[in-house]
């Protein structure tokens, strides 16, 4: 980890930080010298096995200062909550890791949808996110204007979904379509005040949300869908977003990377 002064460090706020890719990002920004406020729907502070509470365990392993910031980043008031929170705890946010979502509760063919899917869906992942990132990014530009030296950051983690089709999940790929367009317009609007805003969209990532279509996703690796020919892991997304988090592209505001083991190259 580096060595940052207490008084110094800089505070990440991740939404979804209790498993899979926004764990391995907290865990990962702790280890560069950020302190964590961990977002997920709810927080047993007396379970060290999973959830925010493992995660605490990992961030103090590095010597970072952890916040449990339990809510629902598709309700209003729980978004105020939250920030009041990561604010009465480190008075700063210096980078938002837009990472919570949601996948359908279950894979229908989009001619058979319901709407009450499409809603949820949508909720949490487009409206949520838009919502939480407008609201952090207010108490952004008010840093940056008290601290000229101060560039705040955001990062959303989208999906290749956001322009690859997949019909029996047609409304998480809208929902990505929206987040990946959400930050191409955070990134315009807020570059006046010196906040960079990312993208970061996984490929075929092992985490939870995938589990349940392993198997197909085992047969398609093997049949050669992935140039790389693996699964990704949490910890390859990490990496991506801890190089944005140091600052190495700092004329790169807006930019993707992809993170999917070569799936953005057209093959013949």
């Amino acid at each position: 980890m580096t060595d940052v002064p207490e008084e110094s460090r800089p505070v990440a706020f991740v939404t979804g930080a209790s498993r899979g890719i926004g764990r391995a990002i907290a865990i990962e920004l702790a280890r560069i010298g950020y302190d964590i406020a961990g977002n997920a729907t709810s927080y047993d502070p007396a379970n060290h096995d999973s959830g925010l509470g493992e995660v605490e365990e990992r961030v103090n392993e590095t010597g970072a200062s952890f916040l449990a910031a339990p809510g629902d980043i598709s309700c209003i008031d729980d978004q105020q909550q939250m920030l009041n929170a990561v604010l009465g705890r480190f008075g700063r946010i210096d980078l938002l890791i837009n990472n919570a979502g949601v996948a359908p509760l279950q894979r229908r063919d989009m001619l058979e949808m319901p709407p009450e899917s499409f809603d949820r869906v949508i909720g949490v992942n487009a409206r949520g996110t838009f919502f939480l990132t407008q609201l952090v990014a207010r108490r952004m530009i008010e840093q940056a204007n008290e601290n000229p030296d101060a560039h705040p950051s955001i990062i959303f983690i989208s999906s290749i979904s956001a322009n690859v089709s997949s019909p029996t999940r047609a409304e998480y790929c809208m929902s990505k379509a929206a987040i990946s367009q959400a930050a191409h317009l955070f990134a315009d609007r807020l570059a006046e005040f010196g906040i960079n805003v990312y993208e970061v969209r996984p490929g075929i990532i092992r985490t939870d949300m995938t589990a349940v279509v392993e198997d197909k996703y085992d047969r398609l690796i093997d049949e050669g869908l992935i140039p790389q020919n693996r699964w990704g892991q949490p910890e390859d997304v990490a990496r991506a977003v801890v190089a944005l988090a140091r600052g190495d592209f700092p004329y790169s505001t807006g930019m993707i990377i992809e993170v999917s083991g070569g799936m953005n190259i057209r093959r013949l």
